[in-house]
């Protein structure tokens, strides 16, 4: 055996034991989500916040009402994933902090992200996943239909509770989307005096963009059972409806994390009727949503185009034909659906972009 032939067998061999060791991160990937929906559920990070320091494993588990053993595992894991930070305590003992990230599991915090987990790390939303291959197959009904014995807008009209997780987790998602919005690109909502935000859930985008933009008259439109639910507002009226069959007419459309969740077909349909519903001569329809892939003209970080990416696997597990689009996709359904023209742009931070369309 030659230098060369023995280099590159020892190679393959320290890629094959990495690729072993990196392979249980996904035999066992399951844990981090468990261990941050534990971590929610104790209110781990809503104590942490109140107590204004560090705080030892004896306080926390005091506060928590559980024992420390269990609690320090936990802990040891959430740590390691850097969710949490130990650090000393002014006696000299090992305490906890906060981060960034631990704050976004805060239950007291509006724009937080705790309400996402909940919804995602839910029985209901766990079950597809067990039939992704039968998607990619093609037998059968959608996975969630498979799970549940209905779509997921279905079973929502008729579990509550779990319509509730929907609606929780959308609002929390616009306190985060929508003042970014207004800060990265405050010029897309000038001289628009009437707004419709389709698929607008319990209003609660339509109440964060009245509050930044006071000129702004918004009609939340969705379907009957979600409105009915939806809090009172000035300035926000809310209408139930089926956005497969029109939309209120307003100076501008809004529309959130609404058109993933449907094939290119249907995708065309709701943007026909969007269009239908403004002038067309100052009319727009705003898209929120994500654009993936090394064509967006905006360029993608990296980070952020491995979220969309699992975002599209989300779409393939709980919807039976959505998915996340490319830039090219996106220009297919917007040129099929009447528009003449349109503008990406990215939000910082935020996995979506604003997609502007026009008559």
């Amino acid at each position: 055996m030659t230098e060369a032939t023995r280099e590159m067998k020892t190679l393959e061999e320290e890629e094959e034991g990495e690729a072993g060791i990196e392979m249980w991160k996904y035999i066992y990937g399951f844990a981090a989500m468990a261990a941050v929906k534990c971590g929610i559920e104790l209110g781990i990070a809503d104590v942490m916040e109140s107590h204004g320091g560090p705080i030892t494993l004896s306080a926390l588990s005091s506060s928590l009402g559980c024992p420390p053993s269990g609690l320090n595992r936990i802990m040891r894991f959430l740590v390691s994933r850097r969710i949490f930070r130990e650090v000393a305590t002014s006696q000299g003992d090992t305490g906890y902090q906060q981060t960034p990230m631990s704050r976004c599991l805060m239950t007291s915090r509006g724009d937080g992200m705790a309400a996402f987990v909940l919804l995602e790390s839910s029985p209901v939303m766990l079950a597809p996943w067990h039939g992704l291959s039968a998607r990619v197959l093609g037998k059968g009904n959608s996975t969630f239909e498979a799970a549940h014995g209905d779509d997921i807008w279905g079973y929502a009209a008729k579990n509550p509770d779990h319509s509730k997780l929907i609606n929780d987790a959308m609002a929390s998602n616009a306190r985060r989307v929508v003042p970014a919005m207004v800060n990265d690109c405050p010029e897309v909502f000038d001289g628009v005096g009437t707004l419709v935000d389709v698929g607008g859930g319990n209003g609660t985008a339509l109440r964060t963009l009245v509050k930044a933009c006071p000129w702004i008259r918004g009609i939340n439109f969705d379907l009957p059972h979600v409105v009915a639910t939806a809090p009172k507002c000035n300035d926000v009226e809310h209408v139930g409806g089926n956005m497969f069959d029109s939309v209120p007419k307003a100076d501008a459309v809004f529309i959130m994390k609404v058109l993933h969740d449907w094939g290119d077909e249907k995708c065309i349909k709701i943007l026909e009727k969007c269009r239908e519903a403004i002038p067309e001569d100052k009319g727009k329809v705003i898209i929120v949503e994500a654009v993936i892939e090394g064509d967006d003209p905006q360029g993608d970080d990296q980070k952020l185009k491995d979220v969309k990416l699992m975002v599209d696997m989300v779409m393939m597990a709980h919807t039976t034909t959505g998915k996340e689009r490319t830039f090219k996709e996106w220009d297919y359904v917007l040129l099929n659906a009447g528009f003449s023209r349109y503008t990406i742009k990215p939000i910082r931070s935020i996995v979506q972009s604003i997609i502007e369309a026009y008559p």
